[in-house]
């Protein structure tokens, strides 16, 4: 069969091919070519800079131009190149020798991936197509949906709700903090994943520049190496390396991201639950069905689906950071088939953003619902009445309260009152008491 979203093995190619597509410029195979060309250009330019060859300005734009308009058609040429080599990065530097030659820069074709081991152009193209998908396409994503749930708590922050602690009847609180509880919570991770570097290995066979200064020992390569990787490619280079890169970092951002996700899972269960307390309702489209064989139904769809995405996201995250930081002595190939995944769990994590954005649009708040809950559940206020008494030095006020309330079904208004009416307590005191509600009992917490 032909490979379309019908297809495809992966949803990410599949089902939501709509909501992925994007992430090929950064994912693809062929996005991992170009990435890889513009390394090899880049460090050849570099070169020409040194003074190692001479290079005009006008033949570095030229060869620039060859990355900055590859097409899937190069890409298809270079694929046929590895059929004969069996090694991509080889591959590509053989287009490259060639794209030298049509350019009448033939006699400097043995400069391109000079002193070079593949992990050169591996370690700085993926690192680099990593951090701009981050930099363009997660960070304004995850900050997007952030500034999406802060305006939902600032729409909501004058609705008082009951809590649920151990899934009882809680001190009251307010719906619109306990929005702002995830806000944080994904702020905080954002700040920390943002000060994580992105780093690389570039030093030759096994980081040790080996080949470059053999051919030219009067060069400082470690200079060179990390002026070339900061400026020209935005990545921090590794000083002590093997073959590859440690991946230490990378885990990291991992780890940070299925923090993140985590966080979101969390959310996704909380609202789920509101939605089946009847909390919030949810917008209705024509044409749509909630199940097959009940006409009624209106499922919390988009909460789930981010949930389930999000957790196949940190799974693999979870493997990816487990293992591309260990290889044998001064490598191995295995983080080589891994890396080429580190796309899918970018894609779920995506693919759970919109539809957890998409829930929350399609929330309707139910206020009589949240209304009726507190009402039913005066029981609440005990805390707030045992702190005034303890603050009036009244005998065992926790264990009077316990004893009206605890197991009790049949708490209310009026049960309140009569028991505050019975307190041996000053009138005022007593008039306090009675101003205490389920609906005005929601403590204080910074603006928001």
């Amino acid at each position: 069969m032909d490979l379309n979203t019908l297809t495809a093995i992966s949803p990410i190619d599949g089902r939501y091919r709509n909501q992925t597509a994007n992430l090929s410029a950064y994912f693809s195979e062929f996005a991992l070519m170009q990435y890889r060309l513009r390394v090899e250009v880049e460090y050849f330019i570099a070169l020409g800079q040194k003074k190692i060859f001479v290079l005009k300005a006008s033949d570095a734009t030229k060869l620039r131009n060859v990355y900055i308009n590859f097409s899937p058609e190069t890409a298809v040429s270079i694929k046929k190149i590895e059929q004969v080599t069996n090694h991509d990065v080889k591959a590509l530097e053989y287009y490259l020798k060639e794209q030298l030659d049509g350019l009448s820069l033939g006699h400097l074709k043995e400069f391109i991936h000079f002193g070079l081991t593949s992990q050169d152009v591996n370690n700085t193209a993926i690192p680099l197509s990593w951090k701009e998908a981050l930099e363009f396409d997660y960070n304004p994503s995850i900050s997007n949906l952030a500034l999406e749930l802060k305006k939902l708590a600032k729409s909501w922050k004058s609705i008082s709700m009951l809590a649920k602690t151990h899934g009882q009847p809680a001190s009251p609180t307010n719906l619109g903090k306990e929005i702002m509880v995830f806000v944080e919570r994904i702020e905080d991770q954002i700040a920390l994943l943002n000060t994580i570097p992105y780093s690389c290995k570039f030093g030759g066979a096994t980081g040790n520049f080996n080949a470059h200064t053999i051919a030219y020992p009067h060069i400082n390569w470690i200079r060179f190496g990390n002026s070339f990787c900061e400026t020209k490619l935005g990545l921090q280079r590794q000083q002590y390396t093997t073959q590859i890169e440690h991946y230490d970092h990378l885990a990291a951002q991992f780890d940070a991201m299925k923090r993140i996700n985590t966080i979101l899972i969390d959310f996704c269960r909380d609202v789920w639950s509101y939605i089946s307390m009847e909390y919030f309702k949810q917008k209705t489209k024509a044409g749509e069905v909630g199940s097959s064989a009940m006409p009624h139904k209106v499922n919390p769809i988009d909460f789930e689906n981010a949930e389930g995405n999000l957790g196949y996201a940190n799974a693999i995250f979870e493997h990816l950071a487990a293992k591309l930081p260990v290889s044998r002595l001064q490598r191995d190939l295995t983080d080589s088939t891994v890396l080429r995944n580190i796309g899918v769990p970018f894609a779920h994590t995506i693919i759970a953003f919109k539809s957890i954005s998409k829930g929350l649009g399609k929330l309707v708040l139910n206020e009589a619902a949240i209304y009726n809950d507190l009402d039913k559940n005066w029981a609440v206020v005990a805390e707030a009445i045992q702190t005034i008494l303890r603050r009036e030095n009244y005998p065992k006020p926790y264990e009077a309260l316990k004893d009206l309330t605890r197991g009790k079904s049949a708490i209310n208004k009026e049960s309140i009152h009569q028991f505050i009416e019975g307190l041996d307590v000053t009138l005022k005191v007593k008039r306090e008491l009675k101003k205490i509600t389920p609906f005005n009992y929601t403590g204080v917490y910074k603006e928001f």
